[in-house]
């Protein structure tokens, strides 16, 4: 665990150096100010329902910021030639893995935080339960995690950034349709791809301030099992 700490705190003063996060960031932020400018602050809507909407862009945000924050930490390291220092100093594949998510988790973290000024303007005219801005804000995180987790996978897969992009866009876009495929097959099978699913059903629940134990049981399972797939490409490479 030390070694996946030290990993995390060179991300983060990478990240901390580098124009990348804080315009990663700062873009992510000024979409999801017009989204909910356009979507809360226009018009006569009830105040759960503000929320509902702006936690529904927040989400869409968060996913696209996951991936794009995912992409140089493997690939990135490939490309500069620096990734065969990490497999050859005393550290264990899973440490570098679990070092780079947690940094860059933390950015998230950080960005999801910020952007906490936002929900908490409609008390200004309206009312709304601390409980489910606490909810959907867990529901991003986790949403956020899986995300991640998943573009370190194709990161770990791929040569290039480029390549990561792609692919992780690609794997990205079929995680999030699987509820539209579901739609149109057949009843056990729609079911088990509609839970699939990285947003839609899984996430809705969250977006309404309803915390599902379920939903919370899935994003972490998502998370793992993209980590371990990085894990396990890492070692397949180090062997090769």
């Amino acid at each position: 665990m030390r070694n996946a700490l030290l990993v995390a705190g060179r991300e983060i003063g990478s990240y901390g150096r580098s124009l990348l996060g804080w315009a990663i960031g700062a873009a992510a932020l000024l979409v999801e100010g017009v989204w909910f400018s356009a979507n809360g602050l226009s018009g006569s809507r009830m105040s759960a329902d503000v929320l509902r909407e702006f936690f529904n862009g927040a989400s869409g945000v968060t996913m696209i910021v996951a991936v794009l924050m995912s992409i140089p930490l493997l690939a990135g390291e490939r490309e500069r030639g620096t990734l065969v220092l990490l497999n050859t100093a005393p550290i264990r594949d899973i440490e570098i893995i679990v070092g780079k998510y947690l940094a860059a988790f933390a950015m998230i973290a950080l960005i999801t935080l910020v952007s906490v000024y936002m929900p908490l303007l409609i008390f200004v005219n309206g009312k709304v339960s601390l409980g489910h801005v606490a909810v959907g804000y867990t529901g991003i995180l986790l949403l956020g995690s899986a995300a991640l987790a998943l573009g370190m996978f194709t990161s770990a897969v791929s040569r290039s950034q480029v390549m990561a992009a792609i692919l992780g866009g690609l794997l990205l876009a079929v995680m999030v349709t699987l509820w539209l495929v579901a739609k149109v097959t057949e009843p056990p099978v729609n079911g088990v791809l509609a839970g699939m699913a990285l947003h839609h059903q899984r996430q809705f629940p969250f977006m309404t301030g309803v915390l599902k134990l379920e939903n919370v049981v899935y994003y972490v399972a998502v998370t793992y099992f993209f980590l371990l797939a990085a894990t396990k490409t890492l070692e397949a490479r180090r062997w090769r």
